[in-house]
């Protein structure tokens, strides 16, 4: 009977039956792959291999396999969810966008803010950690075949290696990917001084392994006569790593006084100090040379105790003391984890390397960076593109609005539109990470008042905001006071009020005069909320009765009102101005439903006369080009009206949901036109109402007092 010698079921030998018929299923689905001769690139068994020495678990095996690229070439692709899990579909697709992913350019070797959130922004994207070393050792396998592909190609692969994925393995503590990593990629960038490097290793090869041995076999005897029972080996050094010191150093690798290494792996931490002292005392250290990071971890989770000692013959020699636990996670990092949970072993050492990959990006001492990383993996960022490729980094929930600041101020206050990935969207559209965003800008202007209001959702980012309200408060004096008048006029109507001593608010908050406090107003240093709470005092509440009905009045109040404004003129305009004419027949588009406040545009139509939409509403930002002649200049008018806006309520808990909400609008003056309240099984709720209000502040008041209800979770205007 012929012997079995297909390499691969050799290879996943290992696992227990019910593992090994996985691993044979999964193997049976890639050998339907035709062969292809002129097929170069990583095959998931090869990369399925390579994860072989890193302690895995089975869904990381099957999850390399099948994430093979040629699948998709297969007519009757798998249902890989129903074969084999949701964890293992879910880890393929993580492993094929990696796989995919095209935002690296050679320009990001100098730009390392750049090459920083690139990293950043593909840990994010990902939802499995397993999939990210999936990656990097089909990474590894695309390294092995390289010789094949073109000069540059091969410069393209290895310095993205470099900036990206070597650092990622760093900082998930898998070194052994790493060397590897930075080894093979340095040999494409720099052959030559790859090759030398090596030679001279080569050619000293004997010399230094005589040196190494002597001294094993003296550590070995002094720690056996202690009882330190200890494993002792010589330590490679990797080429990448003696090149960069080389040139850190300025130094020829002759010069070089730790290419002599030793590891010395003990049984427990009481023993690895107990090793320390032994080597301490028979051999003279440099002690500038040592390092505790079995009580000051890096960053990454590494231990280790390293020290340098000088020999009898005046050779350096670097010694690492460990435990075969910290051995572990210093070589394999968070793959180390899976083997470690299986076998059901708890330690602290395994806690603290997890609990590293919530910071896996995170520099040392950067307080701005470490506030970033309080979500889990970077869960409270976003990553999105320029048109050119540049990455820019932004807060979860940031809108085109927020990356059109941080690309630059000018084009955040001149932007009027936005298209991500091709196609057009609102303002107050939630970025998400990956998406490309190229706005579109007026050729002057300023913000809007409204991009200020956090309830209508266009800004997330306070830098942002800061720039907007940057922007008010360095407008034309005359244009901030009169602006801060109508606010003043348009407040105290709401709030019914006749008249209003400006003399008295200019005082309360402590404005020089009224001209300062208008100016103030007009810039939003005072907001409308500040002026009702002024209002809304006390002992002001005489300010809401007519001058004649006031004769006992007290002498400041009585001051107040012979000081106050005169009332205001009977209001005669229509609800929208076209072109300076009022009277014309118009309609509010429900595509956008735009309300007083916002900033409209009118669309000549047929059968409708004018339609009155916003200014960002899609429709007309996607208007083909033969009918932008039919836009028309509109503005509003001053007389009262009321638009019906949908809103949306999202709440932890159905309870009461819709008898608070009607209340607030109840006490507010404010008429439901519809609601629909559609409760989960885990008592979570969304409430749909559409509502009557007569502008944006009105509307911006009352979202502000719904989310301010017990178990809301947040309350927005539809877009």
């Amino acid at each position: 009977m012929q012997k079995n010698t297909d390499p691969n079921k050799q290879l996943f030998s290992g696992f227990s039956a019910p593992d090994a018929e996985k691993i044979n299923k999964a193997l049976a689905i890639v050998a339907q792959i035709p062969e292809d001769p002129n097929y170069f690139r990583p095959k998931g068994v090869e990369v399925a291999g390579i994860l072989m020495d890193f302690n895995i678990d089975l869904n990381t095996i099957l999850a390399a396999i099948l994430s093979d690229p040629r699948l998709v070439h297969l007519n009757l692709k798998p249902n890989i969810k129903e074969l084999f899990g949701e964890k293992v579909a879910a880890l393929v697709k993580d492993v094929n966008w990696l796989n995919k992913v095209t935002v690296y350019s050679l320009e990001m070797t100098d730009q390392p803010s750049q090459t920083e959130i690139l990293r950043r922004m593909l840990l994010s994207m990902t939802q499995d950690v397993r999939a990210v070393l999936i990656k990097l050792a089909y990474r590894v396998q695309r390294l092995k075949v390289l010789p094949r592909e073109s000069y540059e190609l091969r410069r393209f692969i290895a310095q993205e290696t470099l900036d990206i994925y070597a650092p990622i393995a760093n900082r998930m503590g898998i070194h052994q990917l790493k060397w590897e990593l930075e080894d093979m990629a340095f040999r494409y960038l720099k052959p030559q001084s790859y090759r030398r490097i090596a030679k001279s290793l080569s050619n000293n090869r004997a010399q230094r392994e005589n040196c190494i041995d002597s001294f094993i076999a003296v550590l070995q005897k002094m720690l056996a006569e202690q009882g330190i029972a200890a494993s002792i080996y010589g330590r490679p050094k990797h080429i990448y790593s003696i090149w960069k010191k080389m040139c850190r150093k300025q130094l020829d690798i002759d010069e070089l006084y730790d290419l002599l290494a030793v590891r010395i792996i003990v049984d427990n931490l009481t023993s690895c100090y107990a090793t320390l002292g032994v080597v301490h005392s028979h051999w003279q250290t440099i002690p500038k040379e040592f390092d505790d990071y079995i009580a000051n971890p890096k960053e990454n989770g590494y231990q280790s105790l390293h020290t340098v000692i000088i020999d009898a013959e005046g050779n350096r020699i670097e010694v690492q003391i460990r435990t075969q636990q910290m051995h572990d996670f210093a070589e394999l990092g968070v793959a180390a984890h899976w083997s470690y949970k299986e076998g059901g072993k708890h330690d602290t050492a395994i806690e603290k390397n997890i609990a590293s990959l919530r910071k896996l990006l995170e520099e040392k001492g950067d307080e701005a960076l470490s506030e970033n990383f309080r979500s889990e993996l970077f869960n409270d960022r976003v990553y999105v593109l320029t048109p050119a490729g540049k990455l820019i980094d932004l807060v979860k929930g940031s809108t085109p609005l927020d990356f059109a600041y941080a690309i630059h101020t000018e084009i955040g206050h001149r932007c009027r539109g936005a298209k991500v990935d091709g196609r057009i969207v609102p303002l107050t559209y939630a970025l998400k990470s990956g998406e490309q965003v190229k706005i579109l800008t007026a050729k002057d202007g300023g913000p809007n008042h409204n991009w200020i209001d956090l309830n209508l959702g266009y800004l997330k980012t306070s830098a942002a905001i800061s720039k907007v309200k940057s922007w008010f408060k360095n407008q034309h004096l005359a244009q901030n006071i009169a602006t801060g008048k109508a606010i003043l006029d348009k407040e105290s109507q709401r709030l019914g009020l006749k008249m209003v001593n400006v003399n008295e608010l200019a005082k309360h908050f402590n404005q020089p005069d009224t001209d300062k406090l208008l100016e103030a107003i007009g810039r939003s240093d005072i907001n409308r909320r500040q002026l009702a709470a002024f209002f809304k005092v006390p002992e002001l509440e005489a300010l809401r009765l007519r001058p004649e009905t006031t004769p006992g009045l007290g002498k400041a109040l009585g001051l107040r009102l012979k000081q106050a404004f005169q009332s205001k003129k009977s209001e005669t305009k229509s609800l929208i101005s076209v072109d300076g004419i009022d009277n014309v027949l118009t309609s509010i588009a429900q595509c956008c439903s735009p309300i007083q406040g916002n900033d409209i545009i009118g669309y000549i139509s047929h059968k409708k006369g004018i339609t009155i939409h916003r200014k960002d509403c899609e429709n007309i930002l996607q208007l083909a080009p033969e009918k932008q002649g039919q836009l028309i200049s509109v503005n509003w008018g001053e007389k009262k009206a009321s638009y019906a806006v949908p809103i949306v309520i999202h709440a932890f808990n159905s309870q009461n949901l819709l008898n608070d909400v009607t209340r607030i609008l109840t006490e507010s003056k404010i008429h439901i036109a519809n609601a629909a309240l559609n409760t989960h099984p885990d008592f979570s709720a969304q409430l749909n109402l559409t509502i009557q209000v007569e502008n944006t502040d009105q509307l911006s008041q009352v979202l502000n007092k719904i989310s301010q209800l017990p178990n809301i979770v947040d309350v927005k205007r539809k877009t």
